[in-house]
């Protein structure tokens, strides 16, 4: 006799083999700027060190952080204070890191962004101003000293008896907090010769990014202008009479339709599944089904017959069921992994069923694609 449970199921089984009868839709074409970047174009990481002042008492102790201690002496002392060592108790300073990007092509005198976070012991940099900080290279050379007011994404509210703690109140920024010193020397105007390098290495969209570089070369100068060298680089010569920035916004625009890897995706923390559009399986056979055991605690009070000088003891008593669901067995073959997940969620299976059944077809060696678990 046939349930309606077991009738939805077959039902929806049916569906999932007339899903894996469409194919799958083409992928939309991008520009050429959006998937790839250009050789001598990107940021430079700057590093400083400093401190950050007025806080109301969340900052290092001096007695925990001797460092924060030294810079303080340190820094008044290049202003002409006197400070006597261990004579400051105050927790209103704070030694930090500051870091931020030097953008390529920026100009002297322009601002970014900066990053601050604590080195010592203290407890929020809220209301804190970082003085004046020279932000180095990998060379050793300043490029920007920052200065100003943090701003925090979170707080921490504490009492003798609980605290209360939102975001990292030990990590701040400055919007636009640092001023640029020192401009990156470049011969990028003058290159003869441009590299695109592929943000996600393939020999396939290589080759469609160079030969949608040929014909529009081939249209405007009469001859090829790019060639492939590997999954990842592709050189473009300059013509004569263009210059490199008009270059490459004219390439930049051009668009292409780039190849997926055949790639699953799984985060068993979070339950989630992301499947590429070129992911395919062979022929299998799938089923899935839930086994659910059950152990329940009854103790049970066992009272003495009267005079019987005995003593009341309680006595364990369990009860372990178990339950297993049925479960339904379909013959794919050549099936679209997109379609056959839409496939399950709709016969009722859950997140983790799902990542059970795609690692189970990949063991049997019918997922053509690579499974990656994080």
């Amino acid at each position: 006799m046939r349930t309606a449970q077991g009738t939805y199921r077959l039902r929806a089984l049916a569906a999932l083999l007339a899903l894996l009868a469409l194919g799958a839709p083409a992928m939309a074409k991008v520009r050429i700027k959006d998937i790839t970047t250009l050789d001598g174009v990107r940021a430079n990481q700057l590093v400083g060190y400093g401190l950050v002042v007025g806080l109301q008492g969340s900052g290092d102790s001096m007695r925990g952080s001797p460092f924060t201690e030294q810079s303080l002496r340190a820094m008044l002392e290049r202003l002409d204070a006197k400070y006597a060592r261990g004579a400051s108790r105050t927790r209103n300073v704070a030694s930090v890191m500051v870091t931020a990007k030097l953008p390529p092509f920026i100009r002297k005198g322009s601002r970014i962004d900066v990053n601050v976070a604590s080195l010592g012991d203290a407890t929020s940099l809220a209301g804190g101003t970082l003085v004046m900080t020279p932000l180095k290279g990998a060379d050793g050379k300043v490029y920007a000293v920052a200065q100003g007011s943090v701003v925090l994404s979170g707080f921490k509210a504490q009492g003798q008896a609980a605290q209360v703690t939102q975001g990292v109140p030990t990590n701040a920024r400055i919007p636009g907090g640092a001023i640029v010193e020192r401009e990156l020397e470049g011969d990028f105007f003058r290159k003869k010769m441009l590299v695109f390098n592929l943000k996600n290495p393939d020999f396939d969209t290589a080759v469609r990014v160079a030969a949608a570089i040929n014909a529009y070369g081939r249209k405007h100068f009469g001859r090829k202008l790019a060639a492939a060298r590997d999954l990842r680089a592709i050189f473009v010569r300059r013509p004569k009479g263009i210059s490199v920035a008009r270059l490459v916004a004219a390439l930049g625009s051009l668009r292409i339709e780039p190849d997926a890897p055949a790639r699953v995706v799984i985060d068993e923390r979070t339950g989630t599944v992301v499947i590429g559009q070129a992911v395919r399986v062979s022929t299998v056979a799938v089923t899935h089904g839930n086994l659910t055991v059950r152990i329940t605690e009854m103790p049970v009070v066992s009272q003495p017959a009267p005079l019987s000088r005995g003593r009341t003891t309680i006595v364990p008593q369990t009860f372990v069921t178990t339950e297993e669901r049925t479960g339904n067995i379909a013959i794919l073959a050549g099936a679209d992994l997109q379609k056959l997940v839409s496939g399950l969620n709709r016969m009722g299976v859950k997140p983790k069923g799902i990542i059970a059944i795609l690692q189970a077809i990949k063991s049997a060696g019918a997922l053509q694609a690579e499974l990656v678990v994080e």
